[in-house]
């Protein structure tokens, strides 16, 4: 048996009882073909990037489970018949990894300033030359030199 998640994108106009009943009946699916349910993980509602059968959001669910590889291809035919599920992606799962939901868009402007913040808090080391100037300031040799290749 090799061990699946699903990553279902529902339709957010469907009642939270018809979704519930969509990864119920994957479950059940998992379970008929002697296969184990391993966790559901309810992502929520998210915004998608374009939108899909006029639907600017998604609900999505993450569903692990052990199956054997008929019992997936039962699963994913159920599931593109099914209206109410807009897309769904079955990959095997990676023993040890631990897929999590994205975080929310709220959380990312408020990490972008302080990670732009950070390399301005810093400042370069610089090394300090025989005659007391740091090397980055320039010594008057090096205007010299651009000036000469300027009148070439």
């Amino acid at each position: 048996m090799t061990t699946y998640e699903i990553l279902l994108m529902l339709d957010p106009e469907q009642a939270e009882t018809r979704q519930d009943d969509i990864v119920a009946r994957t479950r059940d699916l998992v379970e008929k073909g002697k296969g184990t349910w391993h966790s559901h993980d309810a992502w929520g509602r998210r915004r998608l990037a374009y939108p899909i059968a006029h639907k600017e959001e998604g609900v999505y669910h993450l569903v692990v489970f052990d199956a054997e590889a008929e019992t997936l291809e039962e699963i994913s035919r159920v599931l593109k018949i099914d209206d109410s599920v807009l897309r769904h992606m079955a990959t095997r799962h990676i023993e040890g990894s631990r897929t999590s939901a994205p975080r929310d868009d709220a959380a990312a402007p408020v990490a972008a300033p302080a990670e732009a913040a950070t390399p301005e808090t810093t400042t370069p080391e610089t090394t300090v030359s025989e005659d007391g100037e740091p090397e980055y300031a320039g010594s008057e040799e090096e205007p010299q030199e651009e000036s000469g290749e300027e009148e070439e």
